[in-house]
Parts: C-alpha cells; sequence; structure tokens
C-alpha cells in the first residue's frame, strides 16, 4: 500500500505541466505560496473532520525540521533560479538526475551497482523525452543555471533519502508546508509583482497543484519512501516526464513524438536491471555457492 502511495505521487508530478500551464499568470513564488498554504490546509481540514486537535506537536527534530524545510524550499527555489539562467530543456534534463542518485543513496550494498546501471537507462530515456530525440547544447553562459539544476538534483534526492530514513509522521508535512508557504510569500514580496487578480482558471489550477503534485504529492512520497520499496520508487520516477508528455497530449496542449516510446522502454529498462536484477543476481550466488 505504501509503495502504492508513493506510485501515486509520480503520477501527480506527471499532471504539474498541464496545471502549470493554466496557472502561468501567476509569479512562481506566489504560486508556491498558494500550493503550500493549501497543502499546510489539508492537515488542518483532516483533524477538524476527525475532531483531532489541529495543532498537535510535530514529531521533528531540529535537524529533520532544516532538511525538510531546506529540501521543499530549497528544491523550488533553485529550480526557478535555474530556469531564470539557463534553457529549460537542459535544465530539466539535469535535474531529472535525482532519480538516479536516489535510487543509488537506498541500495543495498549489492544493489548499488545494479541501481547506478539502472538509473542510467532512466535517465538515458529522460533525456530522450525532455529533448525530443535531438542533442542538448550545453554552453559555457548557463554554468550559473546548469549548475542550480544540478543543486535541485541533489536537494531532492538528498531530501527524500533523508525523509525516508527518519520516524516524523507523514502529517508533519503539514507543518513543514506552513513553513514553506511563509517563506515563498517573503521571496514574492521582495522578488515579484504582487498582485492577485487572477482568472478563475488560474485560481483553480493553483489549487489543484496545491492537492496534488505541489502539496498532496508530498505526502504521499513521504509515505512511499518511509514504509514502502525505495528502489521501485527511484527507478519509477523516471517515468514522470513519460506521464507529463502524455497529460500535456490528452489536454490538446502538445503532439505525442516516437520519442514518447523510446524513453519508456528504456525507463522500463532501467526499472528493472534496478529491481529485478539484483534478486537474480542473488539467487544465482546461492546457487552457485550450494553446488
Amino acid at each position: 500500500m505504501a509503495t502504492f502511495c508513493g506510485i501515486i505521487a509520480i503520477l501527480m508530478w506527471g499532471l504539474l505541466a498541464v496545471l502549470s500551464v493554466y496557472s502561468a499568470d501567476i509569479p512562481p513564488f506566489q504560486l508556491l505560496f498558494v500550493c503550500f498554504a493549501v497543502s499546510c490546509s489539508l492537515v488542518v481540514i483532516k483533524r477538524l473532520v476527525k475532531k483531532e486537535p489541529v495543532l498537535r506537536k510535530p514529531h521533528l527534530t531540529p535537524r529533520q525540521w532544516a532538511v525538510a524545510i531546506g529540501g521543499l524550499f530549497g528544491f523550488h527555489f533553485c529550480y526557478f533560479l535555474a530556469l531564470r539562467f539557463a534553457p529549460p530543456i537542459e535544465a530539466s534534463l539535469i535535474g531529472y538526475l535525482w532519480p538516479l542518485l536516489l535510487g543509488v543513496a537506498v541500495a543495498n550494498a549489492h544493489q548499488r551497482y545494479f541501481a547506478f546501471a539502472g538509473g542510467i537507462f532512466g535517465f538515458i530515456g529522460c533525456g530522450i523525452l525532455v529533448t525530443g530525440g535531438e542533442g542538448v547544447n550545453f554552453k559555457s553562459e548557463f554554468v550559473l543555471g546548469y549548475s542550480l539544476a544540478l543543486v535541485c538534483a541533489f536537494i531532492w534526492s538528498g531530501y527524500s533519502w533523508f525523509m525516508s530514513s527518519t520516524n516524523s509522521h507523514v502529517e508533519d508535512i503539514g507543518w513543514i508546508s506552513g513553513a514553506v508557504a511563509v517563506l515563498a510569500l517573503v521571496a514574492h514580496l521582495l522578488l515579484e509583482e504582487n498582485h492577485w487578480q487572477f482568472s478563475y482558471q488560474a485560481w483553480v489550477s493553483a489549487i489543484m497543484l496545491g492537492l496534488g503534485p505541489v502539496g498532496g504529492a508530498f505526502y504521499l512520497w513521504d509515505a512511499g519512501l518511509k514504509f514502502g520499496n525505495k528502489a521501485l520508487l527511484a527507478s519509477s520516477s523516471f517515468a514522470t516526464p513519460v506521464i507529463s508528455s502524455i497529460a500535456l497530449y490528452v489536454f490538446g496542449m502538445s503532439a505525442l513524438s516516437a520519442a514518447v516510446g523510446l524513453a519508456i522502454a528504456f525507463i522500463l529498462v532501467g526499472a528493472l536491471m534496478s529491481n529485478a536484477l539484483p534478486a537474480l543476481f542473488m539467487r544465482f550466488v546461492v546457487l552457485k555457492r550450494n553446488i
């Protein structure tokens, strides 16, 4: 069940691009504030419905507070800046290194080489999809943006690995979301034009983002990593751009290309290498020892 929660989170992230298009009129940090405010409200509503204490003390140490807030806010902060200082294709491709890093981090000693090899295949699949099967053109003038995208990959993989090994409660994501919402509001007031007159469509999309990809998904991801199959979730995360491409096609925002099928093939091979081959290898070792 926990692994299924993590898979649902990945599916939600696949809808990020569609909802982002509909909410494009809202500045990034202002949108982030709305999303995390909605995310925080999920726990409040749940506790009110169940008649539980709303302000129940979080089960977070100072280190967990720092890593969680730094992970959720730091990732988005660096990602927005990466898109400002580098072309989106190259920045997105570098950012998709995070499933590879997470897969290696959560793998057991005998799984690590398989996780790395499978992660390479998954990353190639992402690269084919993000670039449309064409080459990428890295330029020295965008090195700051590339660096920020790489920082994003390390932040999210590090956050995911750290939270998967803590004893914090999944509901504590609500407290963390509240803190991130405050930081996002401060960033908005300092860096962006402040106004709140947006279309009905933009507001609905922002709320949907908070309920899903940039909010509710974080609760599911936390549950999946804490209690589910971490290796499977890491390798499955490479499917996010595939889901995104299909969602954009379904909503009439883009066309599907042959790159989608090729990307799926690489990602599936990578997932099999990361998850099935280690078990087969260990069976072979045990069988060989018994002969």
